[in-house]
């Protein structure tokens, strides 16, 4: 069966982040924007000219909304409906469908995913959350700063004045712990700094992480997934080193210096990141296939001061989410024994607005 050209009426609806299915009076799927493509993970040119039911499958609550909607020109929206685009996969969605007139177009469906609805609010609250955190943090940070300073200062002039070997021991003891929360106070604050955008190329940025881990750690290997025909991206290139190197630190610390590390980076189309719809992104997953984030600090671990080592700041995985953030973009992590995977997305823009907090 001939599928019709795409309706130059419809082009806008390839710009829109939910999923929309235009068909004909007979449920002929006549056109699919790019969003309904990633939903329901199938071209469009497999899907033109062929009956809806090879989509969604034949839910009885919207089958009969379709044939009401042709037959009375009514608009319908279901909540929850189970579909299934393939005997193996099923999805729970919100549907529209609005009746049309356009060209043999006569019926519209908006699809959205129940799923990826909680899922977004749950990151915008919290993102609120992990702000309002990283806020009380950096305001200790502040107030924590300048006492050590004099607490250092003091103790080197008490130093100055004690003739006891063993006694300036204990006067080096403060100077040294001073100096450890004053770097780590420093840590703290730093994340907070104005970025400085310009074009750069995410694929070298990932062979200087990967040459930095190999350096540190020569036990590890780093491995190469590249997408390399994605265009390079703005962004601050310090940063975005900082934030990888990070995530990957940390996953060579937990396989303790033995084990693999995947770069992997693919294009994500028509996506919404902190609220903003973008055409193209950049998906970057860093893998490593260690012993897995710790169930009772997994939903905590970008939080600042939580780590899963004895001796770990807890601030790595807190800067680079800070980072990932300025720029416009997400992280997030999904871990098991034996697979953990930090999933960040980068908006492919021209525009430089970009959050300087």
């Amino acid at each position: 069966m001939n599928a019709s050209p795409t309706f130059h009426a419809f082009s806008g609806l390839d710009l829109l982040s939910s999923a929309v299915v235009l068909v004909d009076a007979k449920l002929i799927i006549r056109h699919v924007n790019p969003a309904a493509e990633n939903l329901f993970a199938v071209s469009s040119r497999q899907l033109l000219g062929h009956p809806l039911q090879r989509l969604v499958g034949d839910p009885p609550e919207l089958s009969a909304a379709l044939d009401n909607a042709l037959k009375n020109n009514w608009s319908y929206t279901g909540h929850n409906i189970l579909i299934k685009p393939t005997p193996e996969t099923q999805l729970h969605v919100d549907c529209t469908v609005t009746p049309v007139e356009s060209g043999s177009a006569r019926l519209l469906l908006e699809v959205r995913p129940i799923d990826q609805q909680l899922k977004a609010a749950r990151e915008e609250q919290l993102a609120q959350q992990q702000q309002a955190n990283r806020e009380l943090v950096r305001n200790l940070a502040h107030e924590i700063k300048n006492p050590l300073g004099g607490i250092r200062g003091s103790a080197q002039l008490l130093e100055r004045e004690l003739a006891s070997e063993p006694l300036k021991e204990y006067t080096q003891v403060i100077i040294d712990e001073a100096d450890r929360l004053q770097d780590l106070m420093q840590r703290l604050l730093s994340s907070h700094r104005v970025m400085q955008p310009a074009q750069v190329n995410i694929h070298e940025i990932l062979e200087r992480v990967r040459r930095l881990i190999h350096a540190e750690y020569h036990d590890v290997a780093v491995r190469r997934d590249y997408d390399t025909s994605l265009p390079e991206i703005t962004g601050d290139r310090e940063q975005l080193i900082q934030a990888i190197l990070n995530i990957s630190r940390n996953a060579a610390q937990a396989m303790q210096g033995k084990g693999e590390i995947v770069f992997r980076t693919r294009a994500a189309r028509q996506v919404t990141l902190a609220k903003k719809h973008y055409q193209l992104a950049l998906e970057l997953q860093v893998i490593d296939n260690g012993p897995g984030i710790a169930e009772d600090i997994r939903d905590k671990i970008f939080y600042p001061l939580v780590s899963g080592r004895e001796n770990g700041s807890g601030l790595g995985l807190t800067i680079s989410q800070s980072f990932v953030q300025q720029h416009g973009g997400t992280i997030e992590v999904a871990s098991r024994p034996g697979r953990t995977c930090f999933s960040l997305m980068l908006p492919v823009t021209r525009k430089r607005s970009f959050s300087e907090d």
